[in-house]
């Protein structure tokens, strides 16, 4: 029995991949991942495919040929089998669902056996980066309630619903997701973790470690780019021991620094076009911004915030998806 499982394993055949969003390299071939709606996707010609992951504490989806197959909710390692696919080629997936804000999951592959031909990754004709907090996670949107436990925020969070890949979607766009929520451009919501608003986490691979970070030749030049910051900074009032004096000295710090972060992805982003998110108390601030930069502002208001804490629900993220898209196909 344990010749004919060795011999099993030796004629798998790894599928190569393309890989959405940002991961870190880890023994053996795998990819550690952190950031929210990161996923893996291959090609092959056969009638099963394995998926091997670790999923720490996070849940996952498996589709095959675009069609959810599964979530993997339980934690740790999972060796998935899905056969009877019918003959053809197919596209199996993997999507990050849930948000870590510490620690990772680790992607060990995606596997045919006999009778199984790995094909090319897929390549997309569209990059979209899309930087934020949690209405870009997707921060509790399969919640019916605004009411939740941090365990049902975790659960119910699921970035694939958020407006970022529904626009990806859209758009048959390849697209990577560093959004944290409660962080801002300078002030996190309530004041926590001061000093490390978004454009510090940014360059990470992990989002919860400081190391590794990202390689400056890494390779991605999306074609649009966007940010939606600004919720967190303005949201609870100030506190006697931050730094900015009143709201007046907070909201010239978030321009200043929102321009100087801008201009810094505009640096290593060259043939982006920048479009930013501008919500109900900061719109005014964003105009600014973009005024200054050559952004986009794109005015989202009307949502009726019925998921986890207040959150957009997925009607929301579809608004914001169909505003964003409209934005996008009339700007030159």
């Amino acid at each position: 029995m344990l010749a004919l499982i060795l011999a099993a394993a030796l004629i798998q055949t790894p599928l190569p991949l393309n890989i959405g969003g940002r991961v870190a390299p880890a023994p053996g071939g795998a990819h550690d991942f952190g950031w929210p709606g990161v996923y893996f996707e291959g090609r092959f010609i056969g009638p099963s495919v394995e998926i091997a992951v670790d999923t720490g504490e996070e849940h996952v989806a498996v589709s095959i040929d675009g069609v959810r197959k599964a979530e993997l909710t339980k934690s740790g390692q999972i060796r998935l089998k899905l056969d009877r696919l019918g003959p053809g080629e197919h596209v199996v997936r993997l999507d990050k669902l849930t948000e870590s804000q510490s620690g990772s999951s680790r992607f060990q592959g995606f596997f045919v056996g006999e009778g199984g031909k790995a094909l090319p990754a897929l390549a997309r004709p569209r990059r979209i980066e899309f930087i934020g907090d949690s209405h870009t996670v997707g921060y509790g949107v399969r919640s019916a309630s605004r009411d939740c436990t941090q365990r049902q925020v975790h659960d119910l969070t699921d970035t694939s619903l958020a407006f970022g890949p529904i626009l990806a979607r859209r758009l048959d766009a390849d697209y990577r997701i560093e959004a944290f929520s409660g962080r801002g451009v300078v002030r996190n919501y309530n004041g926590l973790a001061p000093g490390e608003p978004l454009p510090v986490l940014l360059p990470r691979l992990i989002p919860g470690q400081d190391q590794p970070r990202v390689a400056a030749d890494d390779g991605w030049s999306p074609d649009l780019l966007v940010i939606g910051l600004g919720t967190n900074d303005f949201s609870t009032p100030l506190k006697p021991e931050e730094p900015w004096a009143d709201e007046a000295a907070l909201r010239k710090d978030y321009r200043e620094r929102y321009v100087a972060f801008i201009e810094g992805l505009k640096l290593s982003r060259p043939k982006a076009r920048v479009f930013l998110i501008a919500g109900d108390t900061f719109a005014e601030d964003v105009a600014e911004v973009a005024d200054r930069t050559g952004a986009k502002a794109v005015r989202i208001t009307g949502m009726d915030r019925s998921a986890c804490h207040g959150h957009p629900s997925v009607a929301d993220q579809t608004m914001m998806a169909d505003r964003l898209e409209a934005a996008i196909k009339s700007s030159p």
